[in-house]
């Protein structure tokens, strides 16, 4: 069974190596996508430690006593925070699987996943690209054209780019690639 039915949602992934834009893009593309009616959700992989959360705030202090989830609340929004501790690392599956309801989920990172995505790449980062070797990009963003099978898409137009992804789903449910067990 295919990443995408174990995920049992549309779901997108940019790929490419640090500098090549993939925040960029997505804060281009989301409003883009929202704009047609989409909710859109976002899963991004840090490859680093990170805190959302900052020392002597309530939520900080309670996860640094021990709490292995802290909810965090307001009116404006809700947020949760999961300590690992000495637990592996989510996979991707497991993280949609937590996301609410959603149109598409948008990926950053994850660089290696089993799922639909875009190689972001840019001529200037002088990074390999991983088109040859992954079966998955379903298209190529870049400021510098390649000869290649793939669709090539323009980093600088996320109009392109946003009516790409709305097209690929729009096949994909033609195709019922995406339909319910």
């Amino acid at each position: 069974m295919s990443d995408e039915k174990i995920f049992n949602r549309k779901i997108l992934g940019l790929a490419g190596y640090s500098g090549s834009g993939k925040t960029t893009l997505l804060e281009k593309l989301i409003p883009l996508l929202t704009q047609h009616g989409l909710r859109i959700s976002v899963i991004k992989h840090a490859h680093h430690d990170f805190d959302i959360d900052q020392p002597g705030k309530d939520s900080y202090r309670h996860r640094a006593a021990g709490a292995g989830e802290v909810l965090i609340a307001s009116s404006q929004r809700w947020a949760i925070m999961h300590e690992l501790r000495a637990e592996t690392e989510p996979m991707l599956q497991d993280l949609c699987r937590r996301l609410a309801p959603c149109d598409l989920v948008l990926v950053e990172g994850y660089k290696f996943a089993h799922i639909p995505k875009l190689e972001v790449h840019r001529k200037a980062a002088l990074h390999p690209y991983l088109y040859p070797s992954d079966k998955h990009i379903i298209a190529l963003v870049t400021d510098y054209p390649q000869a290649t099978s793939l669709p090539i898409l323009n980093i600088n137009d996320p109009h392109q780019i946003a009516a790409f992804v709305i097209k690929y789903f729009a096949l994909a449910e033609e195709n019922n690639e995406y339909e319910d067990d």
